[in-house]
């Protein structure tokens, strides 16, 4: 008999008692009724070091919501938090890994087209046709997609979207690519879907400002990521084919 399917979601979170139990409560039943009774999911919740209560906060509301599974990890930035989530899904028997924030800006009403396009394609991404937290973040969107064509002769419509369905197979096929901490991992993923000819679709999705809290990430730390991107850039390209 063929066993149901596992999804994973994966969301990091630094700082974030604000917006967590929003988060939950909006996410988790949207989720139990797209994967109905042929499917099973759980939350992985990876609290990157924050300094408020923002992993207490998940440890309380394990008993309202009993596929979550909060994990907690010494500051590491994004990134680092996101392969953290992919390598424990790719470990625990996820069949499929779903990737969002937890800040707010994504629409859980909209994982249903994801779900339903799984089928056909290996891997789903979101892309922002419309950006609600601000024309500099478009414009650095903008920037990471030319440097892509620069380096790696790729053209795509969101390098760096935070609503991305994608079979744990192809995750686990590229990850091994990238440092343990690499910052930039999705934008990388896209470009290594896209580079080698993955079955992948792109789908807008809608894109609204921070519902709480504070962005972490300011235009010196931007800056700063920018810069080391272009020499990961360089790197990964000369390792491309290995």
């Amino acid at each position: 008999m063929k066993r149901n399917e596992m999804l994973f979601v994966v969301i990091p979170a630094y700082n974030e008692e604000e917006n967590i139990p929003n988060l939950l409560s909006s996410w988790y039943p949207e989720l139990q009724v797209c994967m109905g009774e042929n499917g099973d999911f759980r939350l992985i919740i990876i609290n990157d070091g924050s300094t408020d209560k923002t992993y207490d906060i998940l440890q309380e509301l394990k008993a309202t919501y009993d596929k979550i599974i909060p994990v907690t990890k010494i500051n590491g930035g994004h990134g680092s938090a996101v392969l953290y989530g992919y390598r424990y899904a790719i470990e625990n028997g996820a069949d499929w890994i779903f990737q969002t924030d937890s800040d707010g800006q994504t629409n859980p009403m909209e994982f249903a087209r994801f779900w339903e396009k799984r089928k056909q394609y290996d891997a789903i991404l979101g892309n922002r046709e419309v950006r609600g937290d601000g024309q500099g973040r478009k414009f650095v969107e903008n920037v990471v997609c030319f440097l892509l064509r620069l380096f790696f002769g790729v053209k795509v419509k969101d390098a760096n979207a935070p609503f991305r369905l994608m079979r744990a197979e192809l995750v686990n096929k590229y990850i091994g690519k990238l440092p343990q901490d690499f910052n930039i991992p999705n934008i990388m993923f896209t470009t290594y879907f896209t580079y080698f000819r993955e079955n992948i679709l792109f789908l807008p999705i809608s894109f609204k400002p921070r519902e709480k809290g504070t962005n972490t990430i300011n235009p010196q730390k931007i800056m700063r990521i920018g810069w080391k991107a272009v020499g990961d850039f360089q790197r990964l390209r000369r390792e491309m084919n290995d």
